[in-house]
């Protein structure tokens, strides 16, 4: 087994333990609780789906149950745990140190700095927010931080920059001591553990804030979710020009679990087949394990 792989077998056994409980519907019996209840696709998916990750025969936590937004923290810093697992693995790929966080206001990273001071003259003055809007720092499910090198790194083989030279005075790359503490905000990762109505729609939201409020290049932004219904992902996958991609955080199970609802005749699957392979196809919808690799590109 690969290192990558045991760290996703171990991302799903933390979901098992910490994440899944369930739920009870009066005509549908007992159910995951990442599952609509009153959807009986949603339902059939989650059980499969369940039965494809936890091959281990992991004992489910039955007699406590947990908030939504309980679940959706607990996502976060079980997803976080394994990108940072999975990206220590790759130092030798990576330029720089990197750090993870969740919740980590924008206005701390080099690129959206300047938003602190709009968020504040717009609170000191009604008119400039009713005419500038709001909500100008977010802060992200999870952020991946690069940390600006020291002059003495980039020189370490070779004179490369000089401190007295009038030149790469602004790159934020290069650490400063006139303007200590900058990040650079490599990645914004939405987590949505499912996806129900418009939940979905403030990822889309973050990452419009993210694209036109930025001073510099633009961060990775990114989603990772575990809804079981493709046409429910699709509502978040499906376009272009906000999200680079989402992750679902067991996608070869996940195309498993319909593939053998389908066969033993389970009716009403073959579209959300059909979704989810347009997903795929289209280069929408990939899983947890691919995203460490993505975020070295």
């Amino acid at each position: 087994m690969s290192k990558i792989d045991s760290l996703r077998k171990h991302y799903h056994q933390e979901i098992i333990q910490k994440i899944i409980r369930f739920g009870s519907h009066p005509e549908k019996g007992k159910y995951p609780s990442f599952a609509d209840g009153s959807s009986k696709n949603s339902i059939a998916i989650a059980w499969k789906l369940i039965e494809k990750i936890n091959r281990g025969g992991l004992t489910f936590v039955e007699d406590q149950s947990i908030t939504a937004q309980t679940a959706g923290g607990r996502f976060e810093e079980i997803t976080r745990n394994f990108l940072q697992q999975s990206l220590d693995l790759l130092t030798h790929l990576k330029v720089g140190d990197w750090q993870y966080y969740t919740s980590f206001p924008i206005s701390r990273f080099d690129q959206y700095e300047h938003l602190a001071a709009l968020e504040k003259l717009s609170r000191e003055n009604p008119q400039i927010a009713a005419t500038l809007g709001g909500d100008y720092i977010i802060k992200p499910d999870i952020v991946v931080v690069k940390r600006p090198f020291l002059p003495e790194d980039i020189n370490r083989s070779q004179e490369i920059i000089a401190e007295n030279e009038r030149i790469a005075q602004f790159s934020p790359f290069i650490f400063r001591p006139t303007t200590p503490g900058k990040l650079i905000l490599h990645a914004s990762i939405s987590c949505k553990w499912t996806l129900r109505s418009d939940r979905g729609q403030n990822a889309r939201t973050e990452a419009l804030n993210l694209i036109r409020n930025r001073k510099g290049s633009v961060p990775k932004i990114v989603a990772v979710t575990g809804e079981p219904l493709p046409m429910r992902i699709a509502s978040l996958a499906l376009g272009t020009g906000d999200l680079d991609c989402v992750y679902h955080f067991a996608l070869p199970e996940l195309q498993e679990a319909i593939d053998d609802l389908i066969s033993t005749g389970e009716s009403g699957l073959e579209d959300q087949k059909e979704m989810l392979n347009t997903l795929i196809e289209g280069r929408r919808l990939r899983d947890i394990s691919d995203l460490p690799f993505d975020l070295l590109i």
